[in-house]
Formats: C-alpha cells, sequence, structure tokens
C-alpha cells in the first residue's frame, strides 16, 4: 500500500488503480513521487497534468534531463446519472448527514453500484492517460508516479472524487441541501452558526434571602421533607460533535498521522468514563 495517502479515500484510490496497473511500474511510479520528479502539478475540470522530469540516458542519445507533461483525464459521469446518485444519497440520512458535514462515508461506493455506476476507477474505461515520454506502455512511470499524488491531493480534498467524475463539492452540496433530509440538517447546522448574544452580566445576580426561623432542631438538620432512598439514573445524554465533525479526519492545524475525529471521539470517552468512577 502506498504511503502517499493516510486517508481511506486516498487509499481506495490508490487500491483501484493499483488492480489495473502492473505493479512493476507502480513502483516505479512511487520512487518518481518520491523522488520529486514532478515538478509541476494541476487540477482542473476533472483533468489532471504535470510536469515530469525524466532520466538522462546516453545509450538513446539523452545527454539533459528531458521534461515530460503528462495527463490524466477521468471520464465524467452523466448529469441524469448524477441526479439519480443524488437523489439515492439524500434519501440516506446517514450519507447525507456525513456529506453535509464535509466527510465522505466509508460505503458510498455500495450507493454508487446500487445505480450500476462507480465513484472510483474500476476500469480502464474511467479515465484516459497520456504522456509525452517515448515509453510506448500506459502507464509510463511518469503517469504511474502522478497517480499517488492524485491520491495524496484526496487526502486534503476527499470531494475530489466527486470533482473528477464531473461534479463539483458546491454543486453536490447545493443539490443535497434541496432534499427534505438536507433541509433539516442544514436547518441544525445553521443554529450552530448563530452568532452569540451580549448579555448584562455572565454572573448570577446576588440576592439577599431572608431565613426561616426554625423552633426545632431536628426538623433544622433533617429537614422536613425526606428524600428518596433511591435515585434515578441519569438519562444518557450524546453530544453531537458537529463543531468537531466538521474539521474533517486531517484538518490544517493537525500533523499527526491518526484521524482527528478518532483522535477526539477517544478522547471524550475516556472523559466520559472517568467522569463515571
Amino acid at each position: 500500500m502506498s504511503q502517499f495517502s493516510r486517508t481511506w479515500w486516498g487509499q481506495k484510490f490508490i487500491e483501484a488503480m493499483e488492480g489495473l496497473t502492473d505493479s512493476g511500474r507502480l513502483s516505479r511510479g512511487r520512487s518518481y513521487a518520491k523522488g520529486n520528479k514532478v515538478k509541476a502539478f494541476d487540477i482542473k475540470d476533472g483533468i489532471v497534468s504535470a510536469q515530469v522530469r525524466g532520466s538522462v540516458n546516453p545509450y538513446f542519445g539523452v545527454y539533459e534531463e528531458p521534461l515530460y507533461t503528462t495527463t490524466i483525464e477521468f471520464q465524467p459521469i452523466s448529469a441524469a446519472k448524477w441526479s439519480a446518485a443524488i437523489a439515492l444519497i439524500a434519501s440516506k440520512a446517514s450519507l447525507i448527514s456525513r456529506l453535509l458535514l464535509n466527510e465522505i462515508p466509508d460505503n458510498i461506493e455500495d450507493t454508487f453500484k446500487q445505480l450500476n455506476l462507480n465513484l472510483l476507477p474500476g476500469s480502464r474505461k474511467d479515465f484516459k492517460s497520456t504522456c509525452s515520454c517515448p515509453d510506448w506502455s500506459n502507464p509510463c512511470k511518469h503517469i504511474a508516479g502522478v497517480y499517488y499524488l492524485v491520491a495524496a491531493e484526496l487526502d486534503q480534498n476527499p470531494f475530489l472524487l466527486f470533482e473528477l467524475r464531473g461534479l463539483s463539492k458546491a454543486d453536490l452540496m447545493q443539490e443535497l441541501a434541496k432534499s427534505p433530509l438536507g433541509q433539516a440538517l442544514a436547518a441544525e447546522l445553521q443554529l450552530q452558526k448563530q452568532a452569540p448574544q451580549p448579555v448584562e452580566a455572565y454572573y448570577t445576580s446576588l440576592n439577599t434571602i431572608n431565613p426561616d426561623t426554625c423552633e426545632n432542631l431536628r426538623d433544622f438538620w433533617h429537614g422536613t421533607k425526606r428524600l428518596p432512598q433511591t435515585m434515578e439514573p441519569l438519562p444518557q445524554v450524546t453530544v453531537s460533535g458537529i463543531p468537531v465533525k466538521k474539521q474533517g479526519d486531517f484538518p490544517a492545524f493537525w500533523h499527526r498521522d491518526n484521524s482527528f475525529i478518532e483522535a477526539m471521539t477517544t478522547l471524550y470517552q475516556q472523559v466520559k468514563t472517568k467522569g463515571q468512577l
């Protein structure tokens, strides 16, 4: 498995490409990606373009380091099929809630398969790659190196999976927000964004209370109403954690290899368990 991706969606992308590519060429591609051979890299309108440094080989008359142009163009999903996919996603609360929180559900590919679609590349028909190098094989080591850089980009922007197949994140969110579940979730998220309201004081005002006179010391110490012999258990209160989840698995300030959401979940569970002891 490649070391260029930390998220499950980036790793799934590499797994998909490894299933369609010769392992030897992928190995050379990994070395190219690690060796900073890619001088320019850009993704726009579903097309990945890169400038990759070649190798000097006097045997073939190459005495200066060449620079090859590499492109990977993914096959977009048609508008009609996207409409069907969005309608199916919007009908499932477990999917639409995570997408609106900037997360990619780990079972998103299963949803696409119900419509005979695939978000990740499933065959060579789902993308077309070219390189200006003289290697006749496809992918060459330059194209294979760019595969891993795409996986690294997916770590930072998981919605790049949708953009590569022809649907921008803004359009996806807009369509999801139109559904009944999307409207309910959007309203809940909007409540979290309300600005704090100013108040006159942040502390409880002190009031003078005259104590009642008590002639019987027993009533003074025990009270007139006895406490119940048994206590009802407190209800379980769950915290949605929306502000934390909206940061995603790897926010900009998170420099560790593990998921930020998983780390926060473990921390909250430890605090909750300690409070019950």
